[in-house]
Parts: structure tokens; C-alpha cells; sequence
């Protein structure tokens, strides 16, 4: 059972205030809900007598927040070849609404976007998943958007760029040393790109 004031995630939307609890009469049926401010203003409902079975909980406290973020210093891990089972487990990770599995696939896409870019249903996920982690470590660390969004995207930047550089004998991924014409010239038209 929650509170007024309490701060929960709600798997799959992110991490807000429980407003208020009011007992609504839906469709014939009378019972309480949970009035949970998510960000940008949304409120959304959900059903005390449901709330735990669907997974909403309390945000992690500042020390998880530290580990969070370790997941995402950390380096990529393997993800599926195959785009739809790709897809499906990044999202099994995100409806668990686990901040640590939420965080892996934030740090799995975010690299996978730098060294080949995603698909527009893959950069979709990236934003959402994004937006509920920020969610969640604003309100753990008592921070604001702008700057946690900063946090976890300069975290990410540095991870990859540390990452990238040790899988790859030191040289960043994608980048071209020398443009080499497909057909019809010589070998003086070769020119190298800075």
C-alpha cells in the first residue's frame, strides 16, 4: 500500500508522485485509485488493489541510483542479431521495470546507435527507456530533468568512447581513413579524408 507523497515507478511510463488516492466509479464499478503525477504533467490512474501486480513500487534510494549508474559506465552487453527477438527482450527488460534492466538497455542501444544507428521502432524504445530511467534517478537523487539527462547522457558518452576505442585497437568505431572510388578512376584519384 502507498501513500499521498510517495514517489513509485510505474513499469513502462516512469517514475512520479502519488497525488492523491479517490475513489472513482468506472464502468459501473466503484473502487480507489491511485493518482500518480508522472512527468510533464500526465497523471495517470492506477487501481490501489492492483498497483503491486502490475509493478508499480517505490524508486530506488540514492546507493541503487549509484549503481545504476555503473550499469551504464559499463560496456555493451551481447544483444540478439536478430532485430525482432532484439526487440522483444529489450522489451521484456523494460516491462520488468527494473532500474538495473532499464539501464542495460539504455546502454545497449545508445552504443548500438553510435556504431550503426537503430531503426525508427529501436529509437523509439531508446527514448522511452531514457525518459523512465531519468524519471526514476531525478526523483532518487533529487535532481532536475535537464541536468540528469545531461548526467546519464555524458555517462554513456564516456563509456563508449572508452568502450569503442579498446574493442577496436584503439581507433573510435566508423571511422574512414581513406575514400576509395567504386569505379572508372585510377589510383591518383584516391584521396584521404581528415
Amino acid at each position: 500500500m502507498f501513500n499521498v507523497g510517495d514517489k513509485v515507478v510505474y513499469p513502462m511510463h516512469g517514475a512520479g508522485t502519488i497525488e492523491g488516492i479517490e475513489e472513482k466509479d468506472i464502468l459501473g464499478e466503484k473502487q480507489a485509485y491511485y493518482i500518480i503525477k508522472m512527468p510533464g504533467e500526465v497523471k495517470v490512474m492506477v487501481p490501489t488493489a492492483k498497483a503491486e501486480g502490475i509493478g508499480v513500487r517505490d524508486i530506488i534510494d540514492k546507493e541503487t541510483a549509484g549503481k545504476v549508474f555503473k550499469v551504464l559506465e559499463t560496456d555493451s552487453t551481447q544483444m540478439d542479431m536478430n532485430w525482432n527477438k532484439r526487440y522483444r527482450d529489450n522489451m521484456e527488460k523494460m516491462k520488468s521495470g527494473d532500474a538495473y534492466e532499464i539501464a542495460d538497455v539504455v546502454r545497449n542501444l545508445s552504443f548500438k546507435q553510435k556504431e550503426k544507428g537503430l531503426s525508427t521502432g529501436e529509437k523509439k524504445m531508446l527514448l522511452n527507456a531514457k525518459q523512465i530511467l531519468v524519471s526514476e534517478l531525478t526523483l532518487a537523487e533529487n535532481s532536475n530533468k535537464e541536468q540528469m539527462e545531461e548526467l546519464v547522457n555524458d555517462t554513456i558518452n564516456n563509456s563508449f568512447a572508452e568502450y569503442s576505442k579498446t574493442a577496436n585497437n584503439n581507433e573510435p568505431h566508423n571511422i574512414v581513413k581513406t575514400f576509395i572510388p567504386f569505379s572508372g578512376t585510377d589510383s591518383n584519384n584516391i584521396t584521404d579524408v581528415k
